[in-house]
């Protein structure tokens, strides 16, 4: 006899249907999620698993399944982490694995404001003695040559004929100068 849904607590671990446990379906897709997971982990180099909050056992069967050439040795290698998943920590590798690929926000928002300076500093006087202000410690002979360089530069690639590749070596370098001025 169900009881109705007046006499179950709050307490209670019940679904909306009912169960206390969740279903087949939801299961599986959360295996099949730590799967791919695990295949994603596979394909890394051995200095990034390393960085990867991985127990021992773990790490070791990923690179035994790196180290698998055999087609179904590997499928059956790349099941067993995926095994081995369910005890690692999910989310704490999803949430690295997403800044590898996409970068952190911060860290893109910085190469923007960066990229914009690049570009004021190129267009105007004025956001060098800005800039200087803000870093007093900085090289203006050396910031100054570079970006007389850079506009050298630009100048050249505008005259180019179609077709023809430009330059970008002290464009690049001005925004290097920039980086490591800010950091």
């Amino acid at each position: 006899m169900s009881l109705p849904d007046t006499e179950m607590s709050a307490g209670d671990d019940f679904d909306d249907n009912g169960y206390d446990r969740p279903s087949k379906s939801q299961i599986k897709r959360e295996m099949h999620a730590l799967l791919d997971l695990g295949k994603q982990l596979v394909e890394l180099s051995p200095e990034r698993l390393r960085q990867l909050p991985l127990e021992e056992r773990l790490y070791e069967a990923i690179r035994d399944a790196q180290r698998t050439t055999a087609r179904e040795g590997r499928r059956r290698q790349i099941h067993f982490v995926g095994k081995l998943m369910r005890d690692a920590p999910a989310d704490d590798i999803r949430r690295q694995l997403d800044i590898w690929e996409n970068g952190s926000r911060e860290e893109t928002a910085a190469m923007h404001r960066l990229e914009s300076l690049r570009e004021r500093l190129l267009d105007d006087d004025a956001a060098l003695t800005e800039l200087l202000t803000r870093h007093p410690a900085a090289d203006a002979q050396h910031l100054r040559a570079v970006i007389r360089a850079a506009r050298k530069e630009a100048q050249a690639n505008a005259t180019l004929n179609p077709g023809q590749e430009p330059q970008r070596k002290q464009y690049r370098a001005l925004f290097q100068a920039l980086k490591t001025l800010t950091s």
